[in-house]
């Protein structure tokens, strides 16, 4: 009975360690089999990811495909396009120059060449001296140093020309120079110098014309014209003379134009040629031929008279006007310059404003340039000498 008791017990245990070892098993192959449908699970997954990247590469291949093969296609639309522009272009511009070519062409004035000015005078001009050989001065970008100098070699050749300048006004004494300047005003010195005698004989001195009738001094003046203003002027002047200045013609310039009919031009004439004092007299001739020049581009007579003052020493003011007033009296005229005919024309830049044909040019010249009497009823010596004639007194024609 024990025996059997204890067969039972380990048959009893031997069936529990069998059935644990199968449940152990059993549990084993469960989670194999888990594992395995996991992985199959997992790569069933990654194959449908697979294949679903694989799709969307596909569709991106034939999108782009598409969009290179639409490109292609519209390439050659737009190329052909292109051409057809530009051939339709290239036809209107050649319709255009084949118009150009058909028109009849107008005749063009050949181009003026500009005017040089000759190394020499190119005419004999008695008593001109020849022009020496210089290189024509360029004004466009002078310096001050060499318009200086071209200032100078100007007035050092007029100087050889006119060696007799003088002003070409009759008088004896200051009183009647300053009462010719004064009338010289809007007429010419020769018609001053044929219309002073009979006033200077009538009224010497100041205080001869300071006491005149107005009446009989228009009647002797009248030939200058503006006659009853000159006649103001004159008889003012005359008695300032007397009243102010004991009779006698200030030799100051701040005194000068004090006097009636006085400006700084009939003063430093005054000035210069009485008194000895230098002055520059600005008048209509200066004012052109500085301009002319190109020493200055001033208007205002004030400021031209400054401007070519500080070109020049001061001892050179007064014939330095002589010079230029001559030259332009004879020879540089306003309207038509004697350019040919010029002994300056190499320091011009002006050169070829007027004629330069020599032998027309000779033609323009007046007073004893031009072989005519001049504005002076009676001349210096130096004057004459050089050719020059005195000018015919009033109404001898």
């Amino acid at each position: 009975m024990k025996k059997s008791s204890a067969s039972k017990k380990t048959a009893a245990k031997t069936e529990t360690a069998a059935n644990t070892e199968t449940g152990a098993n059993t549990e084993t192959g469960a989670r194999t089999e888990t594992a395995a449908n996991t992985g199959k699970a997992a790569s069933a997954g990654a194959g449908s990811g697979g294949k679903a990247a694989a799709r969307k590469t596909s569709a991106a291949k034939k999108t782009s495909a598409a969009k290179k093969a639409g490109a292609a296609k519209k390439t050659p639309a737009a190329t052909k396009a292109a051409t057809g522009q530009r051939s339709a272009a290239g036809q209107e511009t050649a319709k255009k120059t084949a118009a150009k070519k058909t028109a009849p062409l107008k005749r063009q004035a050949p181009a003026k060449k500009p005017a040089v000015a000759p190394k020499k005078a190119t005419v004999a001009v008695k008593g001109v001296a020849p022009a020496k050989t210089v290189t024509p001065a360029s004004p466009r970008g002078e310096s001050r140093t060499a318009l200086v100098r071209r200032a100078r070699r100007i007035n050092r050749e007029l100087a050889e020309v006119y060696p007799y300048a003088h002003p070409e006004l009759d008088f004896e004494n200051p009183f009647q120079l300053v009462v010719a300047t004064v009338l010289s005003a809007q007429t010419t010195d020769l018609r001053v110098n044929q219309t002073t005698p009979a006033l200077f004989a009538k009224y010497p001195t100041p205080e001869d014309l300071a006491a005149a009738v107005p009446e009989e001094v228009e009647e002797i003046l009248r030939p200058t014209g503006f006659f009853r203003a000159k006649t103001r002027s004159v008889i003012g002047l005359s008695k300032a003379l007397v009243e102010d200045f004991g009779g006698e013609v200030p030799g100051r310039l701040e005194d000068l134009v004090k006097l009636p009919g006085v400006g700084r031009k009939t003063a430093f004439v005054v000035l210069g040629n009485a008194y000895g004092r230098p002055g520059i007299t600005v008048d209509t001739h200066f004012q052109r031929l500085v301009r002319r020049w190109r020493w200055t581009e001033e208007t205002d007579p004030d400021k031209i008279e400054a401007a070519v003052g500080a070109l020049f020493p001061k001892s050179d003011w007064t014939d330095l006007s002589h010079h230029v007033i001559w030259h332009g009296r004879r020879i540089c005229h306003a309207r038509k310059p004697a350019c040919g005919a010029c002994p300056i024309a190499p320091l011009c830049p002006a050169y070829g404003e007027g004629e330069t044909d020599p032998e027309k040019a000779k033609k323009l010249l007046k007073y004893e340039k031009g072989g005519f009497p001049g504005q002076r009823l009676k001349p210096p010596q130096a004057y004459l000498d050089a050719g020059g004639k005195p000018a015919p007194p009033l109404g001898a024609g």
